[in-house]
C-alpha cells in the first residue's frame, strides 16, 4: 500500500542529485543478502521490517529508493544498487544509473500498477565500475534480478511482470518524472 507523508524527515529532504558531482543519491532500505526487507516509514523517520524471506533467499544487491522523488505506485522510485559488498540499512550513496527494468504488479484482487526497478552502480564500485548501461551486464545476472522480484512479488501474494529493459537515458527520464511527482506531492 503507497505511503504518503505530510511528515517531512531527513530522507524526505534530501536533494535528488549530490550537488558536487551530479550523480544520483540513493537510500539503502535493504543490504545485499538480507533475509529481511526493510522499508522507509517516513511517518516515523526510521526504517521498519516489513518482510521476512524464507530461508535460502536473500537480497541479490542493495535495494533502496531514490530520494525526493515518487513512483506510479505512490512510493519513491526503487533503485537495486550494484556494489561490491553489502552496506547497511540507511546508507546514503551516490550511483550511476544504468538502467530500468520496466515492470508491472498486481496485488490479488487489485489492478495493475507500475513499479518499476531503477538498477544503478554505486560510484565507489570497484567490480562494476565499467558498466555503463544494463546492456553491459552479464544476461545472467539480468535474468536471476528479474527473477528475484518475480518470486519476492509471489511470496507477497503478487503478481509481477517485466514489461520491458531499458538502458540509462530511461532511467534518468524516470528519476526526472518522479522529481516532478514529488514536488507536487509536497
Amino acid at each position: 500500500m503507497p505511503r504518503r507523508s505530510t511528515v517531512r524527515t531527513p530522507f524526505s529532504l534530501l536533494p535528488t542529485f549530490d550537488e558536487e558531482t551530479a550523480e544520483l543519491r540513493a537510500v539503502i532500505e535493504t543490504p545485499k543478502e538480507s533475509h529481511n526487507k526493510y522499508g522507509y516509514n517516513p511517518d516515523l523517520g526510521g526504517f521498519e521490517l516489513s518482510a521476512v524471506l524464507p530461508e535460502g533467499m536473500t537480497f541479490p544487491y542493495d535495494f533502496g529508493f531514490i530520494p525526493s522523488t515518487l513512483g506510479e505506485d505512490g512510493d519513491p522510485v526503487d533503485i537495486l544498487v550494484l556494489l561490491d559488498f553489502p552496506v547497511t540499512t540507511g546508507c546514503i550513496m551516490c550511483v550511476r544509473p544504468i538502467g530500468v527494468i520496466e515492470a508491472k504488479q498486481k496485488d490479488k484482487g487489485k489492478e495493475w500498477l507500475r513499479n518499476d526497478r531503477l538498477i544503478g552502480v554505486a560510484s565507489k564500485s570497484r567490480i562494476y565500475e565499467e558498466i555503463q548501461s544494463i546492456g553491459d551486464l552479464p544476461p545472467h545476472l539480468l535474468k536471476n534480478i528479474r527473477e528475484f522480484f518475480a518470486d519476492y512479488n509471489k511470496l507477497r501474494d503478487r503478481k509481477f511482470k517485466v514489461i520491458a529493459e531499458r538502458g540509462p537515458d530511461t532511467a534518468l527520464t524516470l528519476v526526472k518524472t518522479g522529481m516532478a511527482k514529488g514536488s507536487k506531492a509536497k
